[in-house]
């Protein structure tokens, strides 16, 4: 995936094209919400400008990047009529499996490392690096 990646934290809001190539990517919109997919970028450029998002009111425990993440998510989830989340709801139904999903192929890739096992990038790999 090629973007922009938002994050939140004592210096206020960051947005970083690079630097993130490690992360877990969390789809959360069906392809039937085209039109809101055309709108994102803007709402949350705007949802980024805003004065809870200034550097001073950050605070690790209770207003930090997960709360700047989830804030935006149920600011659309509302706009679009459906009901907020939770911490505990988000990350039960977006979180959990996948980073599940990247803990096996983490153990997968040390097993691997730890054997007698040789791994060859493909060639389409090979050309973006």
């Amino acid at each position: 995936f090629a973007g922009v990646v938002y994050s939140y934290d004592q210096e206020g809001v960051h947005r970083d094209g690079r630097g993130w190539e490690q992360c877990i990517s969390i789809p959360l919109l069906q392809p039937d919400m085209w039109e809101l997919l055309q709108h994102w970028d803007s709402l949350l450029e705007e949802f980024s400008l805003e004065e809870a998002w200034l550097p001073h009111r950050y605070e690790e425990q209770q207003h930090n990047c997960y709360t700047f993440a989830l804030a935006f998510i149920n600011r659309v989830r509302q706009g679009r009529g459906g009901a907020a989340l939770s911490k505990a709801e988000f990350t039960e139904r977006f979180l959990l499996a996948r980073t599940r999903h990247a803990a096996g192929y983490l153990r997968l890739q040390q097993q691997l490392e730890h054997s007698d096992v040789y791994i060859v990038p493909l060639a389409e790999q090979e050309q973006q690096e």
